[in-house]
């Protein structure tokens, strides 16, 4: 290829990713974003000067007060020298000092972001701890996992239970820190003391269980020692009872299994959960081996309906099959919550992203991971049967991907789970080539695992790994609301095809039917001929295997 030629479609790529980025942007136009959006979701100097590694959070949590007390001590390095940093933390919560190095130091609040000012400069790679004393009563969720806050709940004997979930809202609505996707602690210390009566469930291993000296409190130290999205730290607080089992991988090594339900529940829970190591072997298959190993897995009952806590997954689904009994084909059992929740281990915790306007990383691999698991579990058919079941969920009225550095997490629909998941199995059809599929797949996680991507990073990854350019198919099913349109028009006696899409370059492989019978097509956006002596009326898309409107056009 000569320089001038590269040249050209290097501008050219460029003119294109620039116009479908403008495009993708006037979609949101309607949206009003506030400071405190910017304030929470850009990354600005006084964010990007500095890179957290380690947080340790002491805190007393009082049910019967619903409120919270306790200090934050957060160690980070100098990235770019600085004397201001933003951390975050709700304004209905009271920061009562801030000290480093020996000083009080002082700060300012706007929204919920508080500016620490720093008595000198600090300098390039120069290692810091900041201290953070705090409390108040933290927000109360409405309607947990969909919102964000702590839930004060009692179990079926009136006793106290408590949860958190805090994904999209943010986990600065219960504990200060630098709550931006982007960094995430290289490990952490979760501290917290309740009314003895009640015991703590929360992320990592246990380390210790204290009785204080008061005679009325206990104390549980939990250690994570992975990197952690901070909104998957949280907190479990009832009357659990704990009960375990393992894992073997299969290379022979065993993962600790550990299950904290309320101590009714215990007998349902050891029948629900035997799930587990079924749907560990299927991950495992796709994917390679449970990515927190050293921590363990473990499920934690929740009054809520569950969320992917990093190694303390919350559960909620009352040990029934499905979604609460729903969601799933009549025939098929497993419980929807286990998988779903499981699958963001690998896609979410494992592999992260930096923008909430990038969730479709997220929950569209770990959607489409529930179809893999049930091709695992009971064949190829049944998947395709299982996922077919999602098409009613897609609304095709907003781009999959959102507007980056606002914090937006309202999408206005589920498109970035069951649309997401139906692009990835799009994909694999019009590839027509499982062991490339699968491959890259397996590849693009095992290559990332426990790093942070970008949708251009997927998109990068996936085109090197299949040598084509992947870039139109994924601007098309994430940029536009619109899926691709197969055009059908009666020429003659001949039947011609084209696309009709919004992504400049489109050219996707897709399934069709004329009649009963199968034929594969490569359609562009010029007219082709796909035959004669039929009807466009007689033409129909393989509806189990691509995301694709047809239209019959004069």
């Amino acid at each position: 290829m000569t320089i001038l030629r590269s040249f050209i479609l290097i501008f050219a790529s460029c003119v294109c990713a620039l116009m479908n980025a403008q495009e993708h942007a006037d979609y949101f136009k309607h949206h009003h974003f506030t400071r405190a959006d910017t304030l929470r979701g850009s990354l600005r100097p006084e964010r990007t000067s500095f890179d957290v590694t380690y947080y340790e959070l002491h805190l007393e949590v009082d049910p019967n007060e619903r409120e919270i007390e306790g200090r934050v001590d957060m160690s980070y390095r100098v990235v770019h020298p600085t004397n201001r940093l933003q951390i975050d933390l709700f304004r209905n919560l009271t920061i009562d000092k801030i000290t480093q190095d020996g000083q009080q130091l002082s700060f300012d609040r706007e929204a919920n972001a508080v500016f620490v000012d720093l008595p000198d400069r600090l300098e390039q790679n120069s290692l810091h701890t900041m201290s953070i004393w705090y409390g108040g009563k933290p927000v109360a969720a409405k309607n947990a996992p969909w919102d964000g806050g702590f839930v004060w709940s009692l179990d079926h004997r009136d006793r106290t239970w408590v949860g958190v979930a805090c994904e999209g809202t943010g986990a600065s609505l219960w504990w200060p820190n630098k709550d931006h996707l982007s960094d995430e602690p290289d490990s952490m210390l979760v501290s917290v003391t309740v009314p003895k009566r009640l015991f703590v469930a929360s992320n990592g291993n246990l380390r210790e269980e204290i009785e204080l000296e008061n005679g009325y409190q206990k104390r549980y130290d939990w250690f994570v020692s992975y990197p952690i999205n901070n909104y998957n730290i949280s907190l479990g607080i009832g009357s659990y009872i704990h009960f375990d089992s393992t894992y073997v991988a299969f290379d022979g090594e065993e993962l600790a299994l550990d299950y904290y339900v309320l101590d009714y529940n215990k007998d349902k829970a050891r029948k629900q959960f035997q799930q587990v190591n079924q749907m560990l072997a299927a991950y495992e298959h796709y994917f390679g081996k449970y990515p927190f190993w050293d921590d363990g897995y473990a499920l934690i009952e929740t009054p809520y309906l569950g969320m992917e806590h990093q190694s303390g997954i919350a559960y909620g689904n009352k040990f029934m099959r499905g979604y609460l009994g729903g969601l799933i084909p009549d025939d098929m059992d497993w419980d929807y919550i286990i998988i779903h929740e499981t699958g963001h281990e690998y896609f979410g915790n494992s592999i992260s992203v930096a923008d909430h306007a990038e969730m479709w990383i997220h929950e569209a691999f770990t959607t489409y991971m529930e179809t893999l698991y049930v091709e695992y579990r009971y064949g190829e058919k049944d998947a395709r049967r299982y996922i077919g079941t999602q098409l009613n969920f897609i609304r095709n009225e907003s781009p999959v991907l959102g507007p980056l550095g606002v914090n937006f997490d309202d999408f206005g629909s589920s498109d970035h789970y069951y649309k997401g998941a139906w692009m990835l199995h799009t994909l694999r059809y019009s590839l027509n080539d499982d062991p490339l599929f699968f491959g890259m797949l397996r590849s693009f996680y095992q290559d990332n695992k426990r790093s942070i991507v970008s949708t251009q990073q997927v998109i990068d990854y996936f085109s090197r790994f299949a040598k084509q350019d992947f870039g139109p198919f994924f601007d098309q099913y994430l940029r536009h609301p619109e899926v691709p349109v197969l055009e059908v028009r009666k020429s003659g006696k001949q039947v011609e095809y084209r696309w009709r899409v919004q992504a400049e370059g489109f050219n996707m492989p897709v399934g069709v039917f004329i009649g009963k019978e199968p034929v594969r097509l490569q359609p562009t956006d010029k007219w082709q001929t796909m035959g004669k002596g039929f009807l466009p009326s007689d033409v129909s898309i393989d509806e189990n295997r691509f995301l694709v409107d047809l239209e019959v056009v004069e």
